[in-house]
């Protein structure tokens, strides 16, 4: 049977990101999407133009009907905004034993801010501590720590165990941000920690990178992968959606990631 995978973030109008792209990457990595909005955007490749957030009522709703009937084997978690949404999710997910990635969106690729300042130290204090796997990339990364963003490995290691001192059951720093030819990720899992490698691929089409990772780990996790497996997987198919995505042409900004490049077309 396939996993069931929840995503709980906003709806991307662009179709790259949030909930329209972590859809199409649970599907692109063999599980079953499941979706709660969070809030609703006016947004394209060039920018975020408006926000308007779901209620906290109907929030709640939307997770009590797909928990109500369905099996839910792992939970993404993006954009939330508010403390409101913050504390409703965590109450949520409290109740569920299943793998939860949270992407601690902030920042949109635009420049766009999605999170609220006054809703970090709830995403800190009330989510984070419950999921099983972050994934913040550097700036996120220094927002969450009230520190500067890293700037190389060494700093990279630092923030990362400064993470996991936070409470969640692992740490994947995102490395994209560096100023160098590489990308390097970093997984701390209790004392192990993993560093992960690749070349910087040179592409304008990055909109939805992070929500892309955080759905196809959620999709491996619920699939059984242990988390350094999981996210082996994850890169490896990420990495093959960036490469693949000069075949779109979506917007004149930070095009999307080609989602499914693994099924449309020559693959070469």
């Amino acid at each position: 049977m396939l996993a069931n995978i929840l995503t709980i973030a906003g709806s991307d109008s662009g179709g790259g990101a949030g909930i329209q792209g972590d859809l199409k990457s649970i599907s692109a990595t063999g599980a079953y999407g499941l979706s709660v909005v969070t809030a609703l955007t006016a947004q394209n490749t060039v920018g975020v133009d408006a926000i308007y957030p779901v209620t906290t009522s109907f929030l709640k709703k939307q997770m009590q009907a797909v928990a109500g009937d369905i099996q839910i084997d792992a939970v993404k978690i993006g954009m939330l905004g508010t403390p409101e949404v913050i504390e409703a999710v965590a109450e949520f997910v409290a109740g569920l034993q299943c793998p939860i990635v949270v992407d601690p969106v902030m920042v949109a690729k635009s420049g766009d801010r999605l999170l609220q300042a006054d809703a970090v130290a709830s995403l800190r204090e009330s989510l984070i501590t419950k999921a099983s796997l972050i994934t913040p990339n550097l700036p996120e990364a220094a927002d969450l720590l009230g520190v500067r963003e890293a700037v190389d490995r060494e700093s990279m290691l630092h923030q990362t165990k400064a993470l996991l001192r936070l409470g969640p059951g692992a740490v994947l720093l995102k490395g994209g941000h560096l100023a160098t030819n590489e990308s390097p990720d970093l997984l701390a899992l209790d004392d192990r920690y993993i560093w992960y490698d690749s070349e910087r691929i040179d592409t304008m089409n990055t909109h939805g990178t992070g929500c892309t990772l955080s759905s196809a780990l959620a999709s491996f996790m619920g699939q059984g992968l242990k988390t350094p497996d999981a996210v082996a997987e994850a890169k490896t198919y990420v990495r093959g959606a960036i490469t693949a995505a000069s075949r779109l042409n979506v917007g004149r900004g930070h095009g999307p990631l080609h989602h499914f490049w693994r099924f449309w077309g020559d693959n070469d």
